[in-house]
């Protein structure tokens, strides 16, 4: 989907195309990836400044049958990556929630990386705060808890009570002439380092007091337009029943558009059509890759990187250049897709632009948000299973098991490669996990919408709950212009008409309801 999903700037149904698009590469942003002095790619282009090559792809021997003029295939990895170049999972820091998609009332429970985590608002300090969501008196859940009148999130087990510091302020069952329990060290909850950065609240998954003040050392990726009031930055959210790397993969594929998303996402058009989808060769390179992430350069969409380790970020140009002293429209493509726990991920997107403002203005989120849930339903199912055949192979067999012998996979190649050689080709879960993927469940729990997305988006929220109690009052109102016929005899068949009109509509709004806030199977034969 990178590079590929937009708003359409003339329908309030929000139809994602870039069909119109001509994008042009963007000036140089504020965050290149500056490889470090002793890495492999930094060693790689000083030795070899004028033949190294990006490279495009990696693939299984190719068949004799098959030319291999038109393919590059990537050097071998001879170097053995240092301990400091391994990509430290713990020493990052991982978006949560966008803050839009908080309730400050209530506690929230969330999952990143394999941790239990409660996000909620602590208006003493006035800042989100992440804990780990388990109390220390008997470890219950603090995210079935409540706020308390003094601000303090309440333990509804028993009752005990903490500030935004952990400590926590009162034990009810503590006699208060006694010693003072609640002081005691071990009735803390563990504090994450938290922030709030480009609408979005983050956390550093390391709980030791040593990394308190870790924000004044290093910051979460900064990404310009979601800085720049000039942009606007409607975002949403969405859990998936695949793993992160998985996720990544399928953002920076753009060659799936046209096919996997057939009549939802209009993909540039080739030169010459030769199916009906309209796919074509995409012709893709990595630039540069170290353990920090990528830098990919093409022309067809502008500049992409993928930022370790949940960032795919792409920005584009569309229409012509402007005109003398006008202002060029710029959009952007913000994935940050992040680990919750193996074969489970979490989508934020972004797709900030300095043009049409209004239109964000005037159509709420959950209409654009029916688009883009249908364009994810449309792979949904494809990943899912992909992922298993992954693990019945082994992830470290991707290479020899996928067959990727065209430029236009080299995205995701190249982050298989960031993956493998950085990270042993998998998340760090510490042990907490056996590697094992949770079992398939039936399409109807894998489509679900509303556990996977719209409990947990305001706007999609809010929208349910109001066209559940429009449904019930043309309930009713059918119901009474029937009551009103019979009694009053008077304009009867006006009644009656005006009876089954709203009977049809509340029958019409369930159906509605249903496709769009809970269960959507998606059909690829009949598109």
């Amino acid at each position: 989907m990178e590079v590929a999903v937009k708003s359409s700037l003339t329908s309030i149904h929000a139809p994602i195309s870039v069909r119109e698009a001509r994008f042009t590469k963007p000036k140089l942003l504020s965050f290149q990836f500056h490889p470090r002095p002793n890495s492999s790619i930094s060693r790689m282009l000083k030795k070899t400044p004028s033949k190294s090559k990006p490279f495009a792809t990696m693939s299984s021997p190719v068949p004799s049958s098959v030319s291999t003029e038109s393919m590059e295939q990537p050097e071998a990895e001879l170097e053995a990556v240092s301990q400091e170049e391994k990509f430290d999972w713990y020493a990052q820091w991982y978006p949560v929630m966008p803050v839009c998609d908080l309730d400050k009332r209530v506690p929230h429970a969330k999952t990143v990386m394999g941790l239990d985590l409660v996000v909620w608002w602590d208006r003493n300090e006035s800042e989100w705060k992440v804990f780990d969501d388990s109390c220390p008196h008997r470890l219950a859940p603090l995210s079935e808890g409540r706020i308390d009148q003094w601000g303090r999130l309440q333990c509804v087990y028993h009752g005990w009570c903490f500030n935004g510091s952990g400590n926590c302020k009162f034990i009810p069952q503590a006699p208060p002439d006694g010693p003072p329990v609640h002081t005691s060290m071990k009735a803390c909850v563990a504090v994450y380092p938290s922030t709030v950065h480009h609408g979005i609240v983050w956390f550093w998954p390391n709980t030791d007091p040593q990394y308190r003040d870790i924000i004044t050392k290093k910051q979460p990726p900064f990404i310009p337009e979601l800085d720049d009031p000039s942009f606007t930055k409607t975002m949403g959210n969405r859990d998936f029943p695949y793993g992160y790397d998985v996720l990544i993969e399928n953002v920076l594929d753009p060659a799936h558009l046209p096919y996997a998303h057939y009549g939802l996402v209009n993909a540039l058009k080739p030169q010459v059509k030769s199916d009906r989808e309209g796919g074509g060769p995409i012709d893709l390179s990595v630039k540069k890759l170290d353990s920090q992430g990528f830098l990919e350069n093409q022309d067809h969409f502008g500049d992409t990187k993928f930022i370790a380790p949940c960032i795919s970020y792409a920005s584009s140009s569309p229409g012509d250049a402007p005109e003398k002293g006008s202002m060029q429209k710029r959009m952007a493509y913000v994935f940050i897709c992040i680990p919750v726990s193996p074969g489970r991920s979490r989508l934020i997107w972004i797709f900030p632009r300095n043009f049409g403002l209004w239109i964000d203005k005037v159509v709420p989120r959950w209409i654009f948000h029916l688009k883009y849930n249908l364009v994810f339903d449309s792979d949904l199912y494809l990943l899912h299973m992909q992922e298993r055949k992954f693990m019945d192979v082994g992830p470290e067999n991707w290479q020899k098991a996928c067959f990727v012998p065209t430029k236009s996979d080299a995205l995701l190649v190249g982050y298989r490669r960031w993956f493998n050689k950085y990270s042993g080709g998998q998340v760090d879960w510490k042990g907490k996990y056996c590697g094992a993927l949770p079992p398939t469940s039936p399409r109807e729990q894998l489509f679900d919408r509303y556990r996977s997305h719209v409990v947990n988006c305001r706007s999609c929220n809010a929208a349910y709950k109001g066209l559940n109690a429009l449904e019930v009052i043309l309930q009713v109102a059918s119901l009474a212009f029937i009551g009103v016929a019979a009694a009053t005899k008077q304009n009867a068949n006006t009644m009656v008409v005006m009876a089954v009109v709203c009977f049809a509509g509340s029958r019409w709004l369930a159906r509605f309801i249903f496709k769009n806030f809970h269960y959507h199977d998606y059909n690829h034969a009949f598109r």
